[in-house]
């Protein structure tokens, strides 16, 4: 069992992980390229080292790179001679998984490397935004290959699950960065949009007071620091460009509709969605359902064997059927938690 977490950066993600570890029972060291957040990080429990060869050298079960993406190949370069991969697993909590994999192999670190993405955090930034409560019902996706290990997946995996009391699904590097690029480094694309032509607009005043609920929601990533959002878009943007296009395509065609007053294009455009709003309403009603038996969730939980010899495809196919995983009971052994799907 994984009992010292080491964290190399104290940003709004590093920051609250370390506060969230703490506050379960875990030993957290940590570093950050600045001193400035170590105060109040200490007062919080966290045991603040001096410099990124420090903290490897204090050999954590598992030390968590949640530094900025672009700092990546230099913080590798200088872990590399430092950490023991007999003594430390190595992950991260960046929203790209190929690319850092990419990096941790060029730093000859592959072998005690799993990748990790949890899906939590706002449009803020900083130690001083940091809350063990961002983790809260968060879900984690983590990245293996074919060469990881299983019983540093499983470490990982523990931590996560029975450590912090949050879900993970298990995802090869190009499902995860295809999904990432959909679900969010997409939208913070398409927002900044919204926001650029909102400036561009003689009627931009007038717009920003009438704007309310839809525009909060459909903007809001927007007020991310831009520059942490073009590094993010930028680190997979073969996929966004991808993606963005697809979305142009639907909006001309959409706007070419409106132009003829195509009554069938326009109905046709509202209702290919309806796939994704059943899904919601499915999923809403479970919650309900939820909540009407106490809070229990215990009809849609099973376990889950895991095979040791094909353990990566048989998780793989776990997170398409829409299965988390809750808890692990032991070595080979899961809990998951049935979500609703889309198929």
């Amino acid at each position: 069992m994984v009992t010292s977490i080491g964290i190399v950066g104290l940003g709004l993600i590093g920051g609250s992980l370390a506060r969230r570890a703490v506050a379960r029972g875990y030993e957290v060291l940590a570093w950050n390229h600045t001193p400035r957040p170590y105060e109040e990080a200490r007062r919080d429990g966290i045991q603040c080292m001096k410099t990124l060869e420090d903290l490897a050298q204090a050999k954590p079960e598992l030390l968590i790179l949640c530094n900025p993406l672009k700092a990546m190949p230099d913080v590798l370069t200088r872990l590399a001679p430092a950490i023991d991969p007999a003594a430390s697993t190595l992950s991260d909590v960046g929203s790209v998984k190929g690319m850092v994999r990419e990096q941790v192999e060029r730093a000859g670190l592959e072998g005690c490397y799993v990748g990790a993405h949890p899906m939590a955090g706002n449009e803020r930034s900083g130690f001083e935004a940091s809350d063990p409560a961002l983790y809260d019902g968060a879900l984690w996706a983590v990245t293996v290959d074919a060469d990881t290990q299983y019983q540093r997946f499983f470490g990982v995996a523990r931590f996560i699950a029975n450590g912090l009391g949050n879900e993970l699904i298990v995802l090869d590097d190009v499902t995860h960065d295809r999904a990432a690029a959909l679900i969010s480094h997409m939208p913070h694309a398409v927002a900044t949009s919204m926001i650029n032509e909102l400036c561009a607009s003689p009627e931009r005043n007038i717009a920003a007071a009438l704007a309310a609920g839809s525009w909060r929601d459909m903007t809001r990533v927007a007020l991310t620091d831009p520059n942490r959002t073009r590094a993010m878009i930028d680190e997979d943007r073969t996929n966004v460009e991808i993606l963005l296009r697809h979305l142009a395509a639907r909006l001309l065609e959409f706007a070419d509709g409106l132009h003829r007053g195509d009554e069938t294009a326009i109905a046709a455009y509202f209702a290919e969605g309806q796939t994704f709003r059943d899904f919601k309403a499915h999923a809403a009603m479970a919650r309900a359902a939820q909540c009407s038996q106490g809070g229990s969730a215990a009809l849609h939980k099973a376990t889950l064997d895991i095979d040791p010899a094909h353990w990566q495809r048989k998780l793989l196919e776990s997170a398409r059927r829409g299965e988390r995983i809750t808890r692990l009971l032991d070595n080979y052994r899961v809990v998951i938690r049935h979500q609703p799907n889309m198929d």
